[in-house]
């Protein structure tokens, strides 16, 4: 099943159009070949390489599977109309090359946008705020699929919000050996940063994720509370199970004075969440979909996929993801920096 999904998604585009534009047959095998394996070599022979060659060949290999739903699409549109039009040699020649070319700057367009969140402002009330509060959230940064520039510039937009504190809600890294010299920059903010691990923590090095963000100042809460400022912030750790928050929040004294901010990296458990009185839940996972039509998928899967949703008096809210897992691509999606500021009612 995967070999047929591959040679339709990677191979049957990369050939007809070398058919069109009558490329000699050893650069018409080879290229099929190249591209077919690309996913195979970077994923499992160099799996474990760590290098500069090794980093960009993943991500040239990353590109094309990002890239690899859209070439197929406009081929299938030209053996399509080709059924009707019966194009000659030289029409097939230039509207493989259009093809390419769109592909290029779509691709280019996609880079663009997941290299540059939106900030996304939400506002809400409570009578349980004191006073204004103003703070970020970011998830599914990616650290090991992203680089340490794109930490840096990220955390250098938050810090121009003007935030009193960041959540992050998993999937901060996915990589193992990812040094805490590379996360230096989170120690450039004035203020707390609280963190809850995602599935790509589990993944990977995870006791040693944690050490990590801990040596560089994160409050790292793992099925844990603190309280700020008139503020409790609970994390709960990431689980397979959908009944992970029911399971682990009666666990944890939920303060019913406080405004309460629950950190679950899946977007699940807020029934659970408003029974025990948390007013606003964060999570992330879902990106989106990150690139079209894979969010099809996501919302078959997921319930709530982005944005804020409100249930009884609580508010969910998922985070599309400040970075991207595997493809460096964002298509039909954004990558996002949440900045909530929240207001007292009274």
């Amino acid at each position: 099943m995967i070999l047929l999904f591959s040679l339709l998604i990677f191979a049957y585009p990369v050939w007809r159009l070398g058919e069109w534009l009558q490329l000699p047959a050893v650069w018409h095998i080879g290229s099929t070949l190249l591209l077919f394996s690309l996913q195979f070599i970077a994923r499992f022979v160099l799996r474990n390489h760590v290098n500069r060659a090794t980093y960009l060949y993943r991500r040239a290999a990353d590109f094309f599977l990002g890239m690899s739903p859209v070439l197929l699409a406009l081929v299938l549109l030209i053996e399509c109309a080709n059924l009707f039009a019966n194009f000659s040699t030289q029409s097939l020649q230039t509207l493989a090359i259009g093809a390419l070319i769109i592909t290029l700057i779509t691709g280019l367009w996609g880079l663009s946008v997941a290299w540059k969140p939106d900030i996304n402002m939400v506002r809400l009330m409570s009578d349980k705020l004191g006073k204004p509060v103003r703070f970020v959230q970011i998830s599914d940064v990616h650290i090991g699929s992203r680089t340490v520039r794109f930490l840096e510039k990220t955390i250098q937009r938050i810090k121009e919000q003007q935030a009193a504190f960041i959540c992050i809600t998993g999937d901060f890294i996915d990589q193992s050996g990812i040094t805490a010299d590379k996360l230096e920059s989170l120690k450039s903010f004035n203020g707390p940063i609280y963190y809850c691990i995602g599935n790509h923590e589990r993944y990977e090095d995870l006791d040693d994720i944690v050490s990590r963000m801990e040596s560089v100042g994160v409050e790292v809460l793992r099925n844990r509370a603190v309280t700020k400022d008139g503020l409790q912030l609970i994390g709960i750790d990431d689980h397979e199970d959908p009944d992970q928050v029911a399971n682990v929040l009666p666990t944890i004294e939920v303060l019913k004075n406080a405004f309460s901010i629950l950190l679950y990296h899946r977007p699940e458990g807020i029934e659970a969440a408003q029974a025990h009185g948390v007013d606003l839940k964060l999570s992330g996972h879902t990106h989106n979909g990150q690139i079209v039509p894979f969010n099809k998928a996501v919302n078959s899967r997921f319930k709530f996929t982005k944005g804020l949703y409100p249930f009884k008096g609580s508010y969910l809210y998922v985070n599309e993801g400040a970075g991207t897992w595997e493809p460096t691509l964002r298509l039909g999606t954004r990558s996002e920096i949440t900045v909530f500021e929240l207001m007292p009612s009274t």
